[in-house]
């Protein structure tokens, strides 16, 4: 998969919370779509973010078993581009 050279898969990795936010300037944010236009990977881990913050909008404090977060957090670790 090609990588964009104007914006790296760790840089937008990086910038995913404030692009959700909607706190990107435009410049950037520009960037980061074009981004995403080109790199499957990235569209994917976008796609994750999002999931993950619905769902976690759901549950209640404690309600997530600690071996259920830790394969989580494996699955996003082996899942996320760069």
């Amino acid at each position: 998969m090609a990588e964009p050279d104007d914006l790296p898969c760790i840089e937008l990795v990086e910038l995913v919370t404030d692009y959700l936010e909607g706190a990107l300037d435009p410049p950037t944010r520009a960037r980061f779509e074009a981004h995403l236009a080109e790199c499957e990977g990235c569209r994917d881990h976008l796609d994750q973010i999002r999931f993950v913050i619905a769902a976690s909008g759901r549950l209640a404090v404690g309600e997530l078993p600690a071996d259920t977060r830790a394969a989580m957090v494996r699955l996003f670790r082996e899942l996320s581009p760069g």
